[in-house]
């Protein structure tokens, strides 16, 4: 038999899931803030790209093509618009 409490309340916390994802990041490189990636890289944490991708950078972005979806994302948030 249960018996309910009304005095009692569940809590529920949202929480961000940064597991690192498969996939994509392996084949672009993505846009973060440089402050972060610096810390990413030494420390070994995740970081989050404007396209919403996790992941613990490990290579050298230069060598990869940029995520078309950080890139358009970057290009609406600069005050002169997209590049032509």
């Amino acid at each position: 038999m249960t018996i309910e409490n009304p005095k009692t309340t569940t809590i529920v916390k949202e929480r961000t899931d940064l597991r690192p994802e498969e996939g994509d990041h392996e084949r672009f490189s993505h846009y973060v803030p440089k402050a972060k990636l610096t810390e990413a890289m030494v420390m070994g944490t995740p970081v989050i790209a404007l396209c919403g991708k996790v992941w613990v950078p490990s290579r050298n972005p230069d060598r990869f093509p940029v995520c078309p979806e950080c890139k358009e994302i970057w290009a609406s948030m600069r005050p002169e618009g997209p590049e032509s």
